[in-house]
């Protein structure tokens, strides 16, 4: 089988070698800190993390923030994630005590419980607030609950007034982690490091940054094709430097790399071979993505392409382009990790050869 996993949470052998970082949230949460974990998106936060809970060994709910809707599916996702980890059994006689009580269905398909309250029924922070109370009644001192909430930046386009509610909560409760993921660091530090915000210095933070070199290099290496030493030398670094050690692409292009080898018998450059697969395939998508970028975006993109700077483009002003990598910022398709770069370097191929 192929050893290089991509796109969903990589686990056991396919996880790539992160010791120092899985120690380091290990330990956080191994105290009664909180944990702010940012990196941008595809870098591997959920697969870090879900290693580490699996290693903890203990109970854990995850609330992906992308995918809520109001407070009020809010406070039913919470319920519906205790449902998954406690027995119904377990449960059912604290939900005695909400104000508004859940409608709860078995959900054959799922083999889950449905949750979902009423909206005209009473108040959405009241409903937020008994959930969330929840978390600390099923907890325990011995086996304590870790509540991870992934894409926390968007707590609040959810509700201007969310972000304030959680806190007034989450201050009182014992017993309980709570883990923080974020891809969008300027808005992480808007949440968690200005003063005026309700989460200042809420929990500890830790920046993800890439996997070193050497670490990815020995991971590739390792788990390519038997060939010779010096052609499987040749061929790692050749992906590691077109990816630019970008986490998910480098295992993208490694995986399809031993495709190539393995099944498609290319002898001949496999690694280039690889690139114009993978840009060919996905070519209607960046066509679509280039055709709503404006002429800034445009030009800031093509600089990244060249592994240019864009700020050092004279014909447009400096105020117009920091906007443009803001812009493209917010919109993933801009990373920064030192500098400004690329997130899909597969992308930037597209737009060298359109």
């Amino acid at each position: 089988m192929n050893p290089f996993k991509f796109g969903t949470i990589v686990e056991d052998e396919y996880f790539t070698d992160r010791v120092n970082e899985l120690a380091q949230i290990k330990q956080m949460l191994d105290s009664e800190n909180h944990l702010v974990l940012i990196s941008p998106r595809r870098f591997g936060k959920s697969s870090l993390v879900a290693r580490a809970l699996q290693q903890l060994g203990r109970p854990s709910i995850t609330i992906d923030l992308m995918k809520v809707l109001n407070v009020e599916d809010f406070a039913s996702q919470i319920l519906r994630q205790v449902f998954r980890v406690y027995k119904f059994e377990k449960v059912k006689h604290l939900l005695k005590h909400f104000r508004v009580v859940p409608t709860l269905s078995y959900n054959p398909v799922t083999e889950g419980m449905d949750v979902s309250f009423v909206p005209s029924v009473g108040k959405p922070s009241a409903m937020l607030e008994d959930s969330l109370e929840l978390l600390e009644k099923v907890s325990s001192a011995k086996n304590r609950l870790i509540v991870v909430f992934d894409e926390f930046q968007e707590v609040n386009s959810i509700d201007k007034t969310l972000a304030r509610q959680l806190r007034a909560i989450m201050q009182r409760q014992k017993g309980l982690n709570y883990v923080f993921m974020g891809s969008q660091e300027s808005m992480m530090e808007e949440i968690f490091e200005k003063k005026k915000s309700p989460f200042f210095h809420f929990g500890e933070r830790m920046n993800l940054k890439k996997i070193p070199y050497e670490d990815f290099y020995a991971y590739i290496e390792c788990r390519l094709p038997k060939m010779p030493a010096a052609q499987k030398a040749t061929i790692t670094e050749e992906i590691l430097k077109f990816t630019n050690v970008h986490p998910y692409y480098t295992l993208q292009l490694a995986s399809a790399v031993y495709n190539a080898i393995e099944y498609g018998k290319v002898k001949e450059d496999p690694v280039a071979f690889a690139i114009k697969k993978q840009v060919e395939e996905h070519s209607l998508d960046y066509e679509r993505l280039w055709a709503n970028m404006n002429r800034t975006d445009r030009k800031v993109m093509l600089a990244l392409a060249h592994r240019e700077n864009p700020m050092a483009d004279r014909s447009v002003p400096a105020s117009t382009l920091f906007s443009s990598i803001k812009r493209l910022l917010k919109q993933g398709y801009v990373i920064k990790t030192g500098s400004y770069e690329l997130e899909d370097p597969f992308f930037g191929e597209w737009i060298l050869g359109a």
